[in-house]
């Protein structure tokens, strides 16, 4: 264990979201040009199917971003933002970006909390918009960072998403010691945390948060629909793990639960011809209430932070594509995303803790804060 102060820095690695409506066809652009995401093997084809697809879709979907606008009273995101640092009002901001902020915010606190006498700060490093790898990169090599651990707001690891974020990171290092700049610190990565007990305890706690919106009658009769974000049958074949990793936590919660729900599984936001992971979310929603079931609890189990695929897909869109269909039900109800939910905070600790155990004692951290915040959520 050290006993010098150390400078210890935590980048947590995000999808990001268009922070204006000027931003959001970059935003989309970055996102399909992606050769995790699709693997046209980048160049010529790549950068035009990309600005093809960012385009058509960017049109179709900034006013569903004006309809989640997180930003109504000034910036909530990072110091990287434009809103911010333009001290603009947005009219088309993801939640994604205040969001993440706040927990950054949040675990930076518990950091210092646990360990005053070294010097933690953490970051964030957005994949597809600001702010980008190479300007985190820049502000750990500032500020002289001793250790470093990559921490994904991703539990579950796939390629298009941790595994992405990761690849990313280390093509920028590789192009900045190309430029003289070196990188030298130590550097940890946390893979994956899908079965972490805190985890799992704060997605349960956010689970009957949203059942204390029945009554006693109804919570008898409700349904858990547990959702993720879907994959291409083709990764799950090449050995992607985000799916049976999906599976594994579900079946944790339950456990945690006891089984006392009937519960299921969907996968959303399927983009393309080619074949996605099933049962699609909205599909299963439908023959569910077809079955006559008509107490459902949406519950994004792999979306740590409210953005688009929860405040739009699920709370707005899904809604109404239900009554589009003419289908009746007496209550649909949205689980909020894990955010900055104590448990979770914890989680992200934990894990980068482990990370670096060999130079920080934490023998006398977890026990009792663990025990008091799980008494909490289960009250």
């Amino acid at each position: 264990m050290s006993d010098k102060p150390l400078n210890i820095g935590v980048v947590l690695m995000n999808l990001g979201g268009p922070t204006a409506e000027d931003n959001l066809k970059t935003f989309l652009y970055n996102l399909f040009s992606d050769e995790d995401i699709i693997k046209l093997g980048g160049g010529f084809f790549q950068d035009k199917l990309a600005k093809l697809i960012s385009g058509i879709r960017s049109k179709k979907i900034v006013e569903n971003y004006r309809e989640i606008n997180y930003c109504t009273k000034g910036c909530t995101g990072s110091k990287y933002c434009f809103n911010r640092q333009n001290k603009v009002i947005s009219t088309c901001c993801s939640p994604i970006n205040g969001l993440t902020e706040l927990q950054r915010r949040t675990l930076e606190k518990k950091f210092r909390k646990d360990f005053p006498q070294h010097n933690f700060k953490v970051y964030t490093c957005m994949r597809y918009w600001l702010p980008f790898a190479d300007q985190i990169m820049d502000e750990v090599r500032a500020d002289g960072m001793d250790h470093v651990v990559l921490l994904p707001l991703y539990p579950q690891f796939s390629w298009t998403t941790s595994g992405s974020s990761f690849r990313d990171w280390e093509n920028i290092r590789i192009k900045q010691k190309d430029s003289g700049k070196t990188a030298d610190w130590k550097e940890y990565i946390v893979k994956d945390y899908y079965l972490n007990n805190d985890y799992i305890h704060a997605l349960n706690d956010r689970i009957n948060e949203t059942l204390d919106r029945f009554d006693e009658t109804e919570r008898n009769q409700v349904h858990l629909v547990f959702t993720a974000h879907g994959t291409p049958i083709a990764e799950v074949e090449s050995g992607d793990p985000y799916t049976k990793q999906i599976n594994d936590t579900v079946e944790a919660i339950m456990d945690l639960r006891g089984r006392d729900k009937e519960y299921w599984l969907g996968f959303q936001s399927r983009v393309g011809p080619q074949k996605w992971t099933q049962p699609n979310t909205e599909d299963l929603v439908f023959r569910l209430i077809k079955y006559g079931i008509k107490h459902l609890i949406m519950v994004p189990v792999a979306f740590v932070t409210d953005h688009i695929e929860t405040a739009m897909e699920l709370n707005i869109e899904l809604r109404e594509a239900i009554e589009e269909e003419k289908l009746h039900i007496e209550k649909l109800e949205v689980m909020p995303g894990l955010n900055d939910h104590p448990l979770f905070i914890k989680a992200l600790a934990d894990e980068t803790y482990k990370m670096l155990h060999h130079v920080l004692d934490i023998s006398s951290l977890n026990e009792e804060e663990s025990g008091l915040l799980h008494e909490k959520a289960a009250s």
